[in-house]
């Protein structure tokens, strides 16, 4: 695998931005999947197709080749909901880079600035776009204009796109290859950052993370900063349309492990992950014990 080759990057957006209808043009154009199987493919959860919310972050690896090189991108959706701040922020410290999506019929709106100065505090590489250009209320001269003052970059650099028509998408890609650093690292000590868990009744939690230091192997004895508890790995490997098992993740990546912890509790989104052996010095930053979130719909007869 060449590391230069490697994108890691995410999707920020205000509600009903069309994030996740751009997400399913990736997935088709880099032939992750048959167009037009499903609407909304990382929005799994029927809650988050019928409220056209993401509430559950997504990764996908997704392979694609430009000017002959093969790219291994990866795409770390983000939750859409405001709720979701802190889990907003780890998808975005797990990237390189984060496509700023603007409605051309509504425009800039606060949760894209809030998401924006997040992405800007991590220097992400920021790739403004605006989308529905195809529809009638659509002012594209005008967003494009808004949008590039708030960025100060000249229009020119802001790319219009329709994700629902499929216009413009692999002008995106190529974008995002060519202004998306690849990932580095600083030390040889290894670190992982946990952005998301999710729990499996036969298998137990399954761990989402990106390595930043380092590697992870199946076998390996971890530490997790925040509990101070040990685990070994049992299965390690990335995400494409479902869990793809291989034999360890390098830094840079992105993927899964699944090492017999019982509980997401003792998985805490933001937390780091080392070697048992050899743990790292630093954590890495920003961890927060995270706010449990529930949804519920109340109906009055």
């Amino acid at each position: 695998m060449i590391r230069d080759n490697i994108r890691n990057f995410c999707i920020i957006a205000h509600i009903d931005h069309g994030k996740s209808t751009l997400a399913d043009r990736f997935l088709e154009i880099t032939h992750t999947v048959e167009k037009h199987t499903v609407d909304q493919i990382l929005d799994d959860m029927d809650l988050e197709r019928e409220r056209g919310i993401t509430i559950k972050a997504h990764p996908i690896r997704m392979n694609y080749e430009l000017n002959g090189k093969k790219y291994i991108l990866n795409l770390i959706d983000t939750p859409g909901h405001v709720d979701f701040s802190y889990e907003v922020s780890r998808s975005i410290a797990s990237c390189e880079g984060a496509i700023l999506l603007v409605d051309a019929t509504q425009g800039i709106e606060a949760q894209t600035l809030s998401n924006l100065y997040m992405a800007l505090d991590y220097n992400l590489e920021i790739i403004p776009v605006i989308n529905k250009i195809d529809l009638p209320a659509a002012n594209v001269e005008r967003r494009i204009h808004e949008l590039a003052n708030l960025l100060g970059v000249l229009d020119e650099e802001v790319l219009a796109t329709s994700a629902k028509e499929g216009i413009g998408i692999k002008e995106i890609l190529a974008e995002v290859i060519e202004k998306v650093p690849p990932p580095s690292s600083e030390i040889k000590e290894t670190r992982a950052l946990i952005f998301d868990s999710q729990y499996n009744q036969y298998r137990g939690v399954v761990i989402h993370i990106r390595v930043f230091d380092g590697t992870l192997e199946r076998g390996d004895e971890i530490l997790l900063y925040s509990t101070n508890k040990k685990y070994q790995i049992e299965d390690i490997g990335y995400f494409s349309l479902k869990m793809e098992p291989c034999k360890k993740l390098e830094f840079g990546e992105v993927g899964y492990i699944i090492a017999g912890i019982k509980g997401v509790r003792e998985a805490k989104v933001g937390d780091t992950i080392t070697q048992a052996e050899n743990p790292a010095k630093i954590a890495l930053p920003d961890f927060k014990n995270p706010k449990p979130m529930v949804f519920s719909g109340i109906y009055h007869r």
